[in-house]
């Protein structure tokens, strides 16, 4: 395993140009560490589609693929059986994943596609409006829902490791959050982990992490952690929902 000291080499020096208190960058270091400890940075094609992870491209020293909204488990798929040799990671927001991509990322997980999802949850669309979003919270405000969610109207948040923990081909999915010490050292383990179970071909492997975003919810960046802590980590529960091999029951 190579240690990593400093500025992840699979990242470049560009400042990242997030907003402040947003957890991408937090993430985006992780899933670098990650690629360098297991030596895969010459194998890694990164998928980057529409809203804040559209901007991975300007911050890995990997191959990228741009995607379409909510696309990237579809293009995940075909560069994976095109070459299966490498390392495919599709990194997408909640918005992206779970409204546009939904019929992508249920049938690419129900397929045991061998690639890895990272997952950015913060229950709102960031880049392109602050638009309700799938994992919206009851009550929560945003662009398209000024009073609140309303369960009536709009449904409930859809929890989309539970969902596709169902399914019996995906090998690990697990649930993280940003909020502390403890748990950034269960993102980046869980992160590796993935990475690592793909490397050995050994199927679809899907990290979601909850995440702040503290200029869509209207809070300051040193209030976001408590609004996560508070708020989104009682509606999505932290923890493993799947680690097994295809087929096999937990």
């Amino acid at each position: 395993m190579q240690k990593v000291f400093g500025r992840p080499t699979s990242l470049n020096d560009r400042p990242f140009h997030y907003c402040p208190g947003c957890g991408h960058g937090i993430v985006h270091r992780m899933v670098a560490e990650s690629i360098d400890e297991l030596l895969l940075a010459d194998r890694t094609i990164l998928i980057s589609p529409v809203g804040c992870s559209v901007f991975a491209y300007w911050y890995f020293e990997t191959d990228n693929v741009q995607a379409a909204h909510g696309r990237a488990p579809a293009v995940g798929t075909g560069l994976k059986r095109a070459l299966p040799d490498s390392i495919v990671i599709s990194y997408q927001g909640d918005g992206d994943l779970a409204s546009s991509g939904m019929a992508e990322i249920v049938h690419a997980a129900a397929r045991g596609e061998n690639f890895t999802v990272v997952f950015i949850n913060n229950a709102i669309y960031g880049m392109t409006g602050g638009q309700m979003a799938p994992t919206t919270l009851i009550g929560q405000t945003s662009s398209t829902s000024p009073y609140g969610r309303d369960p009536g109207f709009a449904g409930y948040p859809i929890h989309v490791s539970e969902m596709l923990a169902t399914l019996k081909a995906p090998r690990y999915i697990e649930r993280t959050a940003l909020n502390n010490v403890v748990n950034l050292t269960r993102t980046k383990r869980a992160v590796r982990k993935a990475l690592d179970l793909q490397a050995k071909g050994e199927g679809f492997t899907f990290v979601e992490v909850l995440s702040m975003c503290p200029t869509q919810w209207g809070v300051e960046p040193t209030e976001s952690i408590e609004w996560l802590e508070t708020r989104l980590m009682p509606e999505f529960p932290l923890g493993v929902f799947r680690d097994a091999r295809p087929g096999e029951v937990t």
